[in-house]
């Protein structure tokens, strides 16, 4: 493919075969990115330019912009170009060649008109979900570069509403749901109400000292998913684990700055959750099953702070199973009834290598798991990840249908049940899924322990009802 030909298709693709509307590429339908680039004058445009390629970024950017032989192989790794028939304007190298070989050509003299279009690529049609970096033969880091092209979109000004929304939650509530102190004590304790219905002394334990594990979790779980908080406690306390949640801010460990541009709010965010650890003097941090948070928390919010390390040791869920189950502090009293196939989510398997330790804690659970095509970390992207969901339903339309690609491929397994250990991937898997017309629900790894581990409780209240 000659990259250079991508820019003749930009903006082209709004239109399916037989006439039938496809996903919008016009960035003005999003109110965010119309505002700011009415706001834009050619003056501050290459002014803010200049100033974020001479202070910002410098070796890694050029290198690879001077390292790519324009050979298209990474086409094939991105699900937006599969599921839009190869076309090549939404190929990783296209992406790059619409945007910083132009600013690069143009010496920063660009128009609102092409910030505009190098916002919708880089916040819409890219998940950062780094499948392109393993198929260059140089390694190149396209993610980084579409992620440059957030962030200076961000310095412009021009963000989409509803990521821009959550991150302006996060800045003013340090979570992105806008959950009061108050509301997130309160959802707690009526998690422990309910969960001591079924397990009598079970707790919730709020600010303690010097526990095992702080437990955190993303803000929409008090929110929307108040189960897998309670779960989480079963699982706890069946495992007769030390453990705390904090009271305070710093509980939520999702960050969508990090995929805004906006750094600074992102090392505020890292350093609030990091300092409530050290607050409680926990050991260690186990968060819950989310993969955007973990590669905020794991990788990247500790990196622009300039820590040398993690203050405090973090790691996922799926580790944290797999601990639970191999050393035998909770044991599966019976399998899930049916077979299922593994979701493998970006972060945790290509940013983080837990595909096979993933497939321990479910074949611990499943009685067949089934394996979709690729996969490890050659999986495809759910196509909600990257701050791409959370873009909101502007572009809702221009996410499903560029994942066709992952609905044939959870199609060809034949199995009604995925297990994702990732809401992010829950989200994006649950529109494909129903666009899609799928017959298929989604499952965490913690539904399926809960569900399946031996609970002695219930044999106690068994006995003494007999």
């Amino acid at each position: 493919m000659n990259a250079t030909a991508t820019s003749a298709t930009s903006g082209a693709a709004g239109a399916k075969a037989g006439g039938v509307p496809g996903p919008s590429r016009d960035p003005s339908i999003d109110e965010g990115l119309a505002l700011g680039l009415s706001r834009l004058t050619p003056e501050r445009t290459e002014k803010t330019i200049r100033d974020f390629l001479s202070g910002e970024v410098g070796a890694r950017l050029s290198t690879y912009l001077d390292t790519c032989v324009h050979c298209g192989l990474c086409a094939e790794a991105c699900h937006y170009y599969l599921s839009h028939d190869n076309d090549p304007s939404y190929s990783p190298v296209g992406k790059v060649s619409q945007t910083w070989w132009e600013i690069m050509k143009r010496g920063g003299r660009v128009d609102p008109q092409f910030i505009g279009q190098a916002a919708r690529i880089a916040y819409t049609e890219c998940n950062l979900c780094r499948r392109c970096s393993m198929y260059c033969p140089f390694g190149i880091d396209i993610a980084y570069l579409v992620g440059l092209i957030r962030r200076l979109c961000f310095k412009l000004g021009v963000t989409p509403k509803y990521l821009q929304d959550t991150a302006n939650s996060h800045s003013a509530t340090l979570n992105q749901m806008w959950v009061r102190e108050d509301e997130w004590i309160d959802s707690l304790q009526w998690q422990e109400d309910e969960a001591r219905d079924e397990v009598p002394g079970l707790r919730i334990p709020l600010e303690k000292e010097g526990a095992e594990i702080m437990y955190s979790v993303i803000g929409p779980e008090p929110k929307f998913r108040t189960q897998l908080i309670y779960q989480a406690a079963v699982i706890m306390h069946a495992a007769g684990v030390d453990w705390t949640m904090p009271a305070t801010p710093g509980w939520d460990n999702s960050d969508m700055a990090m995929y805004s541009g906006d750094y600074e709010l992102m090392g505020r965010l890292k350093r609030a959750h990091f300092e409530t650890a050290r607050r409680l003097k926990v050991k260690r941090i186990v968060m819950g099953e989310c993969g955007h948070a973990f590669r905020s928390v794991h990788d990247v919010g500790n990196r622009w702070l300039g820590w040398r390390d993690r203050p405090t040791p973090v790691i996922h869920a799926v580790q944290f199973y797999h601990e639970l189950l191999s050393s035998g502090r909770i044991s599966i009293a019976k399998k899930y009834d049916e077979a299922v196939t593994f979701h493998d989510p970006c972060n945790i398997v290509r940013g983080m290598g837990l595909h096979e330790m993933g497939r321990e804690v479910a074949r611990a659970l499943v009685p067949d798991l089934v394996e979709m095509h690729p996969n490890r970390e050659h999986n495809y992207c759910c196509c909600a990840g990257g701050g791409v969901i959370n873009c909101g339903p502007p572009f809702r339309n221009t996410r499903v249908e560029g994942n066709r690609i992952k609905a044939e491929q959870l199609a060809a397994t034949g199995v009604k049940t995925v297990i994702a250990p990732c809401h992010n991937c829950h989200g994006g898997l649950e529109d494909i899924i129903h666009h899609y017309k799928l017959d298929m629900k989604i499952k965490f790894l913690g539904d399926l322990i809960y569900e399946c581990m031996d609970k002695p409780w219930e044999e106690q209240d068994a006995g003494e009802t007999a």
